[in-house]
């Protein structure tokens, strides 16, 4: 059963730091393209980040130069560094599969307020 649970959210002023981790079973991780995703309050989920198999890694433009991947094969963890956050940057985060996405985990909320 594949499942994925996220973790490392929280509460920062603007400008702030928090890194995120991502835990998966139940896929061949390191085969796996994965990717960050958000969703903000009353928006679609929206990708922010993939790292696939060969190691290209990708970002959103909102995101581009403030957030981090990096994945641990060894581990089947993934995380998501966030540097320079900004009040738009508030959502709820989630980690999944590129394809097919399943086995969603909670996601772990962050909020960047004064």
């Amino acid at each position: 059963q594949v499942q994925f649970a996220e973790s490392g959210g929280g509460l920062v002023q603007p400008g702030g730091s928090l890194n995120l981790s991502c835990t998966a079973s139940g896929i061949v991780f390191r085969d796996a393209g994965l990717g960050w995703y958000r969703q903000r309050r009353g928006k679609q989920r929206e990708l922010v980040a993939t790292s696939i198999k060969s190691g290209t890694i990708w970002y959103s433009t909102s995101v581009k130069g403030r957030f981090t991947l990096a994945r641990d094969n060894a581990r089947s963890t993934f995380s998501l560094q966030m540097n320079n956050l900004k009040p738009e940057d508030t959502a709820v985060y989630y980690c999944n599969k590129l394809i097919t996405p399943e086995g969603w985990g909670q996601g772990t909320q962050v909020t960047v307020s004064e």
